[in-house]
């Protein structure tokens, strides 16, 4: 899978980049997330978020190791005027896979 939705599975590595995206905005001590509220919240009896990855081809990784370099985390939400809409919380790639197309659409 390239771009999918996550699984819960995915939640330790949402987890690593919502704490990147934190530290790249200098507000680490925001983050009260865990990996297990990630899971509950998104994977339990009634989930509140969704989640897309995007992970690398199968072979390959970031210089760091990582196989999943990005996310985008939604939630969806409902307006008297217009209906069901989405809400994009997060949207992430790792720096070394900016400008590469990860986050187009119909990729």
């Amino acid at each position: 899978r390239s771009s999918d939705l996550a699984v819960e599975e995915d939640c330790k590595e949402i987890l690593r980049m919502i704490r990147e995206l934190a530290e790249y905005e200098n507000m680490t001590e925001d983050v009260k997330i865990t990996e297990e509220k990630l899971k509950e919240d998104g994977f339990g009896e009634n989930p509140i978020y969704k989640c897309l990855i995007a992970e690398l081809p199968v072979g390959q990784k970031s210089k760091e190791g990582f196989t999943i370099v990005g996310h985008a985390l939604f939630v969806f939400s409902y307006s008297s005027w217009k209906g069901r809409i989405i809400y994009l919380e997060d949207i992430y790639v790792m720096p070394e896979y900016r400008g590469c197309g990860i986050g187009k659409i119909g990729r």
